[in-house]
């Protein structure tokens, strides 16, 4: 059915979609940026381990813990102020961080920049959301911004890496703050503020509950996909899912939720939250292997590693795009389905790949499955978006990215403890302890040996690191096509709801 005049976007929307995707790109990378600048870190500041992992760490904890405070903060205050105001403590944290002094003072800029990063994420999307009221027009800017995303995460490293060989550690963090004076001069011109109708005042009590019920699971999810089960992680799982519990009570007596729980009475909203959280359940929980594969057993260096792992996701930069085109004439749980299944060959493919094998055969298996999952994300998002009312869409975007987050962790937690698993069971009983526990370790052992010795050490190593991550592929796999099965019956069609009109705007001072 034809949309009405004016509901279709022009350039200027179209030009204002290319301003948001600077935001998200660059909070994206910072992801993993820092994955090439721990040894000069460590020389200039000196920090403990413990600093080390926060370093790395209070970033996506912060970012996680504040998506839904901050999606709630946007639809009240009006989202393009959010993003102005996001880009501007962004510009400045990374600022900091780039001239830290100290171990400290630099995991206090990454913790502003995760603060920073929680009020871009959200905005980005809600305002795609109300810039492109026409369905096809919106997938397409959806997707658009679904490659972005992934397409950051990839990019940071390569950045990373190239910034270190011709400058100092800091102008990984520098290289933010041109992008965000940008941003910031652009956005007032092209991007309309959106701000819908006065919903009650902010609810502090609720941004404290969602902060507490996420940041324990999150980090025992983590902890756990880095050192095994423990009885402190399982206990912040625990405490974070109950006051979630809390927090869940609290929105359904409140007259206006931070979060609505209506939202997931409607079965579309729901079930493509959770599809999405089983694709980068796939999606992380493999990219953890597929790097340590390409470094420590085909031995290539990091940046090289690096850009070879970039290929996958520029093979696959048009896949959203195309996967909203096709949504449209197939239906999007069919797609999605079809997604879920493209992305398990991928996955089961990876058993193919031995110790030996050729690279080209890791970046097929990888180019396979990301491009499968990466087409139920972009179709999950925007269903998302579109089942929302306009006035939610902030809100509804920090849910969908909240559960990218949850689900990454946990990903990494179960694939990663299957492969562990499996390595344990299957390196001999004969090497030195650290080459037991780890590849890792068995490479950091191999460096103290003799020849002869660091050779067998890696090869029995290797062998049975290659071994895990075809567990952990097969378990994936399994997971995928489990998703297929049930994407169909979950997201059947729902009545029919009338075309979504404009929000109300604010005028935009010229």
């Amino acid at each position: 059915m034809p949309m009405a005049d004016g509901i279709r976007a022009g350039r200027k929307e179209w030009t204002g979609l290319a301003v948001l995707l600077l935001a998200c790109l660059l909070v994206s990378m910072d992801v993993s940026v820092l994955y090439f600048a721990v040894p000069f870190l460590s020389r200039e500041l000196e920090p403990t381990a413990t600093q080390q992992l926060w370093i790395f760490d209070v970033y996506g904890f912060v970012l996680s813990g504040l998506l839904i405070t901050m999606g709630a903060v946007g639809d009240r205050i009006g989202r393009r102020r959010l993003l102005l105001i996001g880009a501007a403590a962004f510009g400045l944290a990374s600022l900091a961080a780039a001239y830290s002094t100290s171990a400290e003072m630099l995991i206090a800029a990454r913790a502003m920049l995760g603060v920073a990063g929680a009020t871009l994420m959200p905005s980005t999307l809600a305002l795609i959301r109300n810039l492109f009221l026409d369905d096809r027009q919106r997938g397409t800017a959806i997707g658009i911004w679904t490659g972005a995303m992934a397409g950051g995460v990839a990019l940071g490293p390569v950045l990373s890496g190239f910034l270190l060989e011709h400058f100092w550690w800091g102008s990984v963090f520098l290289v933010n703050v041109p992008a965000m004076v940008l941003l910031l001069v652009l956005a007032p011109m092209l991007v309309p503020e959106f701000r819908p109708p006065a919903g009650g005042r902010f609810d502090l009590m609720s941004a404290f509950l969602s902060l507490a019920a996420v940041l324990p699971a999150v980090y025992g999810l983590k902890e756990i996909a880095a050192h095994g089960f423990g009885v402190v992680p399982a206990a912040s799982i625990v405490a974070g899912l109950l006051v979630g519990v809390v927090f869940a009570r609290r929105q359904g007596r409140r007259p206006y939720p931070m979060l609505d729980l209506a939202l997931f009475r409607d079965r579309v909203f729901a079930g493509s939250i959770a599809l999405n959280v089983l694709t980068m359940f796939a999606m992380a929980g493999m990219t953890i292997y597929t790097t340590q594969y390409l470094q420590s057993v085909l031995g290539l260096r990091p940046l090289v590693a690096a850009l070879w792992s970039v290929l996958p996701s520029v093979a696959i930069a048009g896949v959203a795009p195309v996967a909203g085109a096709l949504a449209r004439r197939a239906g999007a749980p069919r797609v999605m389905s079809a997604g879920f299944l493209v992305g398990a060959v991928g996955l089961a493919s990876m058993v193919f790949v031995g110790t030996d094998s050729a690279l080209w055969m890791i970046l097929v298996a990888a180019t396979v499955y990301a491009g499968g999952v990466v087409t139920v994300m972009s179709i999950s998002t925007e269903q998302v978006m579109a089942a929302a009312p306009p006035e939610r869409a902030g809100t509804a975007s920090a849910v969908m990215e909240s559960g990218t987050e949850f689900g990454g962790a946990l990903g990494m937690a179960v694939l990663g403890s299957v492969g562990a698993a499996i390595y344990r069971s299957q390196v001999p009983d004969t090497l030195p302890e650290p080459a037991r526990e780890t590849l890792g370790g068995a490479v950091a052992t191999a460096a103290h040996l003799p020849a002869d010795a660091a050779r067998a050490v890696l090869a029995a190593a290797r062998e049975a690191f290659t071994t895990g991550m075809h567990g952990a592929a097969l378990t994936g796999a399994v997971i995928l096509v489990a998703a297929s099965a049930v994407t169909v019956p979950l997201l059947r069609r729902r009545p029919a709801r009338p075309a979504a009109r404009p929000e109300p705007r604010v005028p935009v001072s010229r």
